[in-house]
């Protein structure tokens, strides 16, 4: 599909088409459904981007199906209030607000935009950064968000938490978009890693970097007498006193989320709970709440650049295919991260 010059240089897009996947309730895969609907404008510090790619993740799958509840607070109480969903992307700007001067018209960027899941997407300018050369299009598309969380788990807790060479670090949830990811980043620290998943993804994960990898569905990877400088928490299933129990005095925990609980809080109301019931002590948690800015988003293209870091694309799809990519996504049979191709280029 090629940019209507309208939008290229009008800077706005009033009266253009797209094809986008909406959804107008909240419910399984099957509430989206392919829709033409106007292209979207940017505002004074948004640009708009031609989507080449985007990403499958369970932010996605909260927002489509509004569980747990809470999540609605931010996205509509009775029905969605962003009514195309996708929030990872990789793109073309093609058009920028007034007050933006740090991107410029045809820059490649990735990062997360509002309604990815569309031929054209909106985007604040600080949630994006420049996509580096090094990696194609399918991979800068499913890098954002994952990538973010695990960057910002690897430095969570200040300079005590960050992970540096020697520490011995527990990964649990290990073949997630956000797990592997953070297996490439303690291994490139030098960090010892040993990584936690099921047992059929235990060769991919043992590719990443990991020194030992534990079949969580064979043995408790808490029970093997072994101390952890730090643990990364993407699963949510353990207790809180076998997760300590295997922290060094000063160690520090990491929760990045789980698909745990109830209808209401889901996997969002342990962590606090055990936030409050580590205030106290050496041992440190942190309940990652991950932020979106620009500044990271370049480092996290550093780590592509520099040093060869990459998202595992787990599979593809086409824009039409979204609501199969998400029930493959809760099958649990996913290691790495969906891909959605929407205008996908070869990039050179």
């Amino acid at each position: 599909m090629s940019v209507p010059s309208e939008v290229e240089s009008a800077g706005r897009a009033s009266g253009i088409q797209m094809t986008a996947v909406t959804h107008d309730r909240y419910g399984p895969p099957d509430v989206l459904k392919m829709s033409r609907m106007a292209v979207p404008s940017p505002e004074p510090n948004e640009v708009l981007l031609r989507v080449s790619t985007s990403g499958i993740s369970r932010g996605v799958w909260h927002m489509m199906t509004g569980l747990p509840r809470l999540v609605r607070v931010a996205s509509g109480l009775r029905r969605p209030r962003q009514n195309v969903p996708g929030m990872d992307v990789c793109g073309e700007v093609v058009a920028v607000g007034s007050e933006v001067s740090a991107l410029q018209l045809g820059q490649r960027v990735f990062g997360i935009a509002r309604g990815s899941f569309a031929e054209y997407a909106v985007a604040r300018a600080s949630h994006l950064a420049p996509a580096p050369a090094e990696i194609d299009d399918t991979e800068a598309g499913v890098l954002a968000e994952s990538g973010l969380t695990a960057l910002q788990a690897r430095d969570s807790g200040g300079i005590d938490g960050r992970v540096r060479a020697g520490m011995r670090v527990l990964i649990i949830g290990a073949s997630g978009g956000v797990g592997s990811l953070a297996v490439q980043i303690a291994t490139l620290r030098g960090a010892d890693v040993t990584a936690v998943c099921g047992g059929s993804k235990r060769n991919f994960v043992k590719s990443l970097g990991a020194a030992r990898v534990i079949d969580y569905r064979t043995e408790d990877p808490l029970a093997q007498g072994e101390r952890y400088d730090v643990i990364l928490d993407g699963a949510g299933g353990a207790s809180l006193n076998a997760l300590r129990g295997a922290l060094e005095p000063r160690g520090t925990l990491v929760f990045v989320g789980n698909e745990s609980g109830g209808t209401w809080t889901g996997g969002y109301g342990r962590p606090f709970a055990y936030q409050l019931r580590m205030a106290w002590g050496e041992k440190r948690f942190v309940n990652l709440l991950v932020r979106t800015n620009s500044a990271d988003l370049v480092r996290r293209a550093d780590l592509a650049r520099r040093d060869g870091l990459r998202p595992h694309v787990h599979a593809s799809y086409p824009l039409s295919g979204v609501p199969a990519a998400l029930e493959e996504l809760a099958s649990g049979a996913v290691a790495g991260k969906i891909s959605i191709h929407v205008n996908k280029q070869e990039h050179r």
